[in-house]
């Protein structure tokens, strides 16, 4: 595993942006079921959020690779290791309270916040030991925008995230 930023490899930009529209497009037309569990050989899963848009005030859909971390489901902010924030982590920067899918369950309401101090590397160090192939550090490394490690909390009341037996 290498440290050096400018050695860790990305896909082009084009290829990125069609691997998930391609990915949305196979996630709408199997009605949610092309997605990972977090029993997956990968060690981490993929969900549905939908948050609020902060300009537009609309519904705004993406999906995102995840870990459990008890009740909570974690997420980086990463923009595909590409300089900015993504416009979800935007989005729910204004407003926190969103909606995540997980395959085969109900929709539920989470509250996301940034993870920081001990919390935030904990976290990351468990991202980084999923991602073997990947040197987290050195992606992040690329960027000059921090790259948050978002948390998402059931909202109180609501029902708890937990994976559904297959």
């Amino acid at each position: 595993m290498t440290t050096d930023a400018t050695q860790t490899k990305l896909p082009p930009v084009w290829f990125m942006h069609t691997f998930w529209r391609v990915h949305r497009w196979l996630h709408r037309l199997s009605g949610g079921r092309f997605l990972w569990t977090p029993a997956s050989k990968r060690g981490w899963g993929a969900l549905h959020l939908t948050t609020v848009g902060r300009r537009s005030g609309t519904e705004r859909g993406v999906i995102l690779g995840y870990l459990q971390d008890g009740p909570d489901l974690v997420v980086l902010a990463m923009n595909g290791w590409e300089e900015g924030h993504p416009a979800w982590w935007l989005n729910l920067v204004d407003h926190p309270d969103a909606v995540v899918r997980l395959a085969h369950q109900e929709p539920r309401p989470v509250r996301a916040r940034a993870a920081a101090g001990a919390e935030r590397d904990r976290l990351w160090a468990r991202f980084a030991a999923v991602e073997k192939d990947a040197d987290i550090d050195a992606l992040a490394a690329r960027r000059t925008t921090p790259t948050e490690v978002v948390v998402l909390e059931p909202v109180p009341g609501g029902p708890e995230v937990s994976p559904r037996p297959r």
